[in-house]
Parts: structure tokens; sequence; C-alpha cells
């Protein structure tokens, strides 16, 4: 694992830097959405916006599931005192830097763009199709970030020869813990669904007479498909009926999709009766 690039005296959390590519990435295949579409939106402003929604939506999230932890943590941010402002900054950016809830930066992600959809009049659902295809890929690139940072290299054991070790940051250098163990690289899985669900998406979206909401909904179903077969491979506590807390969440998300696809469709088919 690449937790830090140390470039000289300036130490970079390799995490934030694919968390910026990601946003890159995102914001590029979204302008192509929007000029395809015909719409006007800046869309560095729009994934911009969504990013900093989606990460405080996923560090919420993940520290209202471990109330104790967060307690703990507040703690020891504010234990220095207001006198010692400096301290305390580095102390909460360092508790930041790590824990976040897939789930919970979904859910701001989508009220963030919802709302962008109506301050830039193409309508709340609509802004959603658009940047389905940017939000699959954006999150799969993201994902690396989470394998270079070692906080997503939580697989089951594997013998396949592309697995790979758990590094110590703890340890001076940082080594494997245990050493001979290899786990599935679940990030890089998440990394190919995605770009194949991003291009799936972009190419669903060439059709001019898909109702809208579609493509929203058909995001959410086969984003949570996925995230649910990962979970599969990943070392997260079993909680509810032998699943993880993503799993439980993976499953909502798809019965939300599927929920938006048939609203969607039964919306279209009342416009074609009126008009006929």
């Amino acid at each position: 694992m690449f937790p830090y690039l140390h470039i000289g005296s300036l130490t970079l959390g390799t995490f934030g830097i694919l968390m910026w590519f990601a946003a890159v990435t995102a914001a590029y295949v979204l302008h192509r959405s929007f000029l395809r579409a015909g719409v006007s939106a800046d869309a560095i402003v729009v994934v911009s916006t969504v990013m900093i929604a989606g990460v405080v939506g996923a560090k919420l999230w993940h520290e209202l599931q471990h109330p104790f932890q967060l307690r703990m943590a507040m703690q020891e941010v504010i234990l220095p005192g207001w006198s010692q402002p400096l301290e305390v900054l580095t102390r909460f950016f360092h508790w930041f830097q790590a824990g976040f809830a897939w789930f919970g930066g979904l859910l701001f992600g989508i009220g963030a763009l919802m709302w962008q959809g109506r301050t830039h009049k193409t309508g709340a659902v609509r802004m959603l199709d658009l940047a389905a295809p940017a939000a699959a890929i954006g999150y799969g690139v993201g994902r690396i970030g989470c394998l270079t940072s070692g906080d997503g290299d939580y697989g089951v054991a594997t013998t396949l020869p592309w697995g790979i070790h758990i590094h110590d940051d703890a340890l001076d250098p940082p080594q494997p813990n245990p050493p001979g163990l290899l786990v599935h690289p679940t990030p890089i899985y998440e990394l190919l669904f995605s770009l194949a669900l991003g291009w799936y998406l972009w190419v669903r979206g060439r059709k001019g007479d898909l109702p809208i909401g579609q493509l929203t909904g058909e995001y959410l179903v086969l984003s949570g498909v996925g995230r649910f077969l990962v979970e599969l491979l990943r070392r997260n506590e079993r909680l509810y009926l032998g699943m993880s807390n993503a799993q439980v969440a993976s499953l909502g998300t798809i019965v939300v999709g599927a929920i938006v696809i048939a609203i969607s469709r039964s919306r279209r088919s009342a416009v074609v009766e009126q008009t006929a």
C-alpha cells in the first residue's frame, strides 16, 4: 500500500489524490453528458458540490454507525483545548481522513445532484440521469484511493495470483501483516465493475426516447447489485441475517431503483396515452 507520497518535505495522501482524480474523471464524463443533452450547466461546479456533499455524507453515516468511536474521537480531537487551535485542526484532519460509508455518500450525493438540477432548471431527476455514467466511473476511480491507502483491501483470503498483502503502516517500514496472507483486491473489482456500468449507462443514454428516471433507476439497481456481490469477498462484520451493513443498504438501493424505473415507465405511458 502507498498511503502517502513524500515529495521532499511535502507529504500527500494518496486517498485524497485519487479522490481528486475521481472528481476530474466524473466532471469530464458529466461535461460530455451535458454537451450531448444540450445542457449549459458547469460540470465542474456540479461535481465539486456533489463530491463535498458525498464526502460529508459518507463520513457522517460511518460515524453514526459507530457512536462510541465517534465519542472517543471527539474527545481526542478537542483534548488539546481551544487554546491550541493548530493542534485541534491537525487532530481533526487526521480523524477525518479515514472511516467513510458508501451509502451515506450516495444519499448526500443524490441530494446534491437533485438540488442542482432544480437550480439549473434541468429537473432534479433528469440531472440524476445525466450524471449516472459519471457517478459510476467516478466511484470506481475513487475506490482505488482505498486500495492505495490500505483502507479497502480487506477481502477474504485467496490463493489467486492477483491477491495482495495487507500492509501494516504502524511498522517501520510498512510490511505485510500477516506476512504470508493474500486477500482479494476488492477495490480493483469495484473499479472494473464501475467502468463497465459507466459504459453501459453511457450507451443507454444515447437513446433519446428513454423515460426520465430510467437511467437513474438502472444505476441504482446495478450499482446495488455490484456492491452486494463485492461484499461477499470483503471481511466486514455480518450483522443482519448474515449480511453486512453495506449489503443491507445495497438491497435498499436495488428496491428504490426498481421503484424509480416502474414510476418513470408508468409516467411515460400516461403521457403517451394522453397524447394519443
